[in-house]
């Protein structure tokens, strides 16, 4: 069983930046993918941005330019930094971690960002 500790969420005003961690607690040779999703209230979760370990990343259209999805080997942990914060990214936030030799997907249990206008 996959842990996901996930921290760095919290209130900011708009224009604002937040810095969301995960740390995973099996090692990277065993990881396909890290990612981040959100779910605002009454909406679908849906993809900000996920890292392959092979080396891409992708984002949604909505935070590009704006939001940077990193990894730290040594420490097993994925980081989002988001930067120019808007009210509409304003959501619960939950890590995702795909298995590469079971693609068994794994989540967090989610942190909430706030972003005030």
């Amino acid at each position: 069983q996959v842990q996901l500790v996930e921290s760095g969420g919290g209130l900011v005003q708009a224009g604002g930046s937040l810095r969301l961690s995960c740390a995973a607690s099996i090692g990277i040779f065993d990881i396909k993918s890290m990612g981040w999703y959100r779910q605002a209230p009454g909406k679908e979760r849906e993809l900000v941005a996920r890292i392959i370990f092979g080396g891409s990343t992708n984002y949604a259209d909505s935070v590009k330019g704006r939001f940077t999805i990193s990894r730290d080997n040594a420490k097993n942990t994925v980081y989002l930094q988001m930067n120019n914060l808007k009210p509409e990214d304003t959501a619960v936030y939950y890590c995702n971690l795909e298995r590469l030799l079971t693609m068994i997907s794994s989540w967090g249990q989610g942190t909430q960002v706030t972003v005030s206008s």
